[in-house]
């Protein structure tokens, strides 16, 4: 499958674009392909593009004061990823984004996202369902933390993205959940 046929097939879950107002869409949209370990957004950077992930995974982090890794998202394919809060503010970045393995993407930049969302309302409706969604993914995830244990916490994460244990390094995982690596391979065991 081609990157357009992706993207398009994406859209098209939740919108009907015109293949004329898809071409236009998509005509914004520049491929990049990063390598493991790659660094895409530095805390202090500033953030003018989006990211739709075609292959590979990404991941989103901040690093505390006392040098430990909080990973907010990782994000596969067809999954979006940028400092948010940047884009839409343009404040300097908070969060990084980096590889966890070799990766393709397409990415918009805020000035053509926004030309764009003005033009043709169904890419709007589109965008704001996404980001519903992933408003509704970080409430979730935040009612877990503040709820469940590590164990169930991880088992959550496993039913609702299984592929990820094989795609992704144990200890980000483990950093993921806020659990160390042997917690992880003990619920990993159980399971």
């Amino acid at each position: 499958m081609t990157d357009k046929e992706t993207l398009r097939q994406h859209i098209a879950k939740t919108v009907q674009l015109t293949d004329e107002q898809f071409d236009y869409f998509f005509s914004f949209f520049k491929p990049v392909s990063f390598k493991k370990k790659d660094k895409i957004i530095n805390v202090g950077d500033d953030v003018d593009l989006e990211y739709f992930v075609l292959s590979g995974c990404l991941k989103t982090f901040f690093t505390n004061d006392d040098d430990k890794m909080h990973i907010l998202q990782f994000a596969t394919q067809t999954w979006w990823a940028s400092d948010y809060n940047a884009l839409y503010t343009k404040e300097k970045a908070t969060v990084n984004v980096d590889c966890v393995s070799d990766a393709t993407a397409l990415y918009i930049n805020r000035e053509d996202r926004e030309k764009v969302c003005k033009e043709i309302h169904e890419v709007e409706s589109f965008l704001r369902w996404r980001s519903n969604k992933g408003y509704i993914g970080l409430q979730k995830r935040i009612l877990s933390l503040l709820n469940n244990d590590a164990q169930t916490r991880y088992e959550e994460l496993m039913h609702q993205y299984p592929e990820l244990y094989n795609l992704v390094p144990k200890h980000l995982i483990a950093a993921y959940l806020g659990v160390s690596r042997e917690t992880l391979s003990r619920f990993h065991q159980t399971k």
